[in-house]
């Protein structure tokens, strides 16, 4: 009897951890958790170098397990009166690995660097400011942007305190090991 009440209690506990799994010792958050967090940095407005006017939004999140890297595909805008009289418009994919920063109790998105920049009819004069916008896209969007910040009660089980150790991004999500403190 009691070995059922400790196991229920244990139940009740997993469920106010959402994405808890008390038999694997991981937080985990699936591709549609992590594309609301994404979301929720977009639309973005931009000014570089005085003269360019970037536009950022409709972010759309794919997962990387073999990088264990997260990518996230974003539309661009680009204007100045440097350029054509119309905006460039095209796609940036940016890559980010992922850490915990246990000052803030949060997951961050980590080093993110651009995969590719697409402008399909952009003069090539232009391809070398277009990339330089893509650097400066990742450095200030993403760079440690928290995907997830835990409160204290999420890392608190039963009277023990845990951290988050490894970080692993799996084909539908990614997982957060936990670890007791």
């Amino acid at each position: 009897m009691k070995s059922l009440l400790a196991l229920s209690t244990m139940a009740v506990a997993a469920t106010a951890w959402a994405g808890y799994n008390i038999w694997s010792n991981e937080y985990t958050f699936s591709q549609k958790q992590l594309q609301s967090a994404i979301e929720s940095k977009f639309p973005q407005q931009l000014r570089y170098a005085e003269v360019f006017n970037v536009n950022l939004k409709n972010p759309r999140l794919t997962l990387n397990p073999a990088q264990n890297r997260v990518l996230t595909q974003v539309n661009v805008s680009v204007l100045s009166p440097l350029l054509l009289a119309a905006p460039l418009n095209g796609a940036i994919t940016l890559s980010s690995g992922l850490r915990y920063d246990k000052a803030s109790r949060a997951i961050l998105l980590d080093k993110p660097t651009v995969d590719s920049i697409d402008f399909s009819a952009v003069p090539a004069q232009y391809k070398q400011q277009l990339s330089q916008i893509g650097t400066i896209v990742a450095e200030q969007v993403l760079k440690d942007y928290p995907i997830h910040t835990f409160t204290s009660d999420e890392l608190r089980l039963s009277g023990k305190t845990f951290e988050p150790g490894a970080i692993t991004v799996q084909p539908d999500g990614i997982a957060v090991e936990i670890n007791e403190s």
